[in-house]
């Protein structure tokens, strides 16, 4: 199972070149929450829908807004989909 998409995978890499050690380390707090306890992360989310009519969740990033970490349930597994600044 993949439980980044590629879009999530990419904004990582960058974050993880660019970030400073506190956000970087929020961001995989984040994701760990949303991978591990989806239902804690669920509800600490709102949900969006996104424009081809997939609903996808946005988890704030603790102590750096505007960063959020967008993931999604609707397969197997959660999945993170997208990682970045959002109101």
């Amino acid at each position: 199972m993949n439980d980044y998409s590629q879009v999530a995978a990419a904004q990582l890499d960058e974050l993880e070149s660019t970030a400073d050690d506190d956000l970087w380390n929020a961001v995989l707090d984040a994701c760990d929450l949303a991978l591990n306890y989806p239902a804690e992360a669920q509800k600490r989310s709102t949900a969006v829908m996104t424009d081809g009519g997939e609903v996808v969740l946005r988890l704030p990033v603790v102590g750096f807004p505007p960063y959020k970490v967008f993931w999604s349930q609707a397969r197997a597994r959660p999945r993170v989909e997208a990682v970045f600044p959002h109101p």
